[in-house]
């Protein structure tokens, strides 16, 4: 059975600029990629979201999965190092590799403590419909990185 790869994220981004073209970018990569979206709407505390937000997360992560939290407290890598990590982590071909990517209140410290790395993708703070989007590119990155093809130049 192939790697799987989910994105599983706060907030509805179906049909905005953003996620059309993230999926275009996921559609490049040779491992499957689900996207799951969650969405609490009542009216919390940003602690209580970020709360239920991670619940809501961690209850969408395959058993077993490794998880790669999105985290601006996280490490930050350079797209070649993101592409010998991303060999590694699907490297035997089996398994699950999710990447949870928090609301605008942040993750909680569950997911936090769950998550196998945090990586940041820079100091910037980026909307989290963006980070998708960032996310997506970077993983089609590393998958032309470890195939040599000539998209990444140094």
């Amino acid at each position: 059975m192939p790697c799987r790869i989910s994105i599983l994220a706060i907030g509805r981004a179906r049909g905005s600029p953003e996620s059309e073209l993230a999926r275009a970018y996921l559609a490049r990569l040779p491992w499957p990629v689900a996207t799951k979206e969650f969405e609490e709407r009542r009216k919390l505390t940003p602690g209580e979201r970020r709360e239920r937000e991670g619940a809501l997360l961690l209850a969408g992560l395959p058993k077993g999965a490794r998880l790669i939290a999105l985290d601006e407290r996280g490490r930050s890598l350079t797209s070649q190092a993101f592409a010998e990590h991303l060999g590694r982590w699907t490297g035997g071909g089996s398994g699950d590799l999710c990447f949870a990517i928090g609301g605008a209140d942040g993750l909680s410290e569950e997911v936090r403590q769950r998550a196998e790395m945090l990586l940041s993708l820079g100091s910037m703070t980026w909307p989290h419909m963006l980070v998708r989007l960032l996310l997506a590119e970077q993983l089609y990155r590393a998958h032309t990185i470890l195939a040599g093809h000539p998209y990444h130049r140094q």
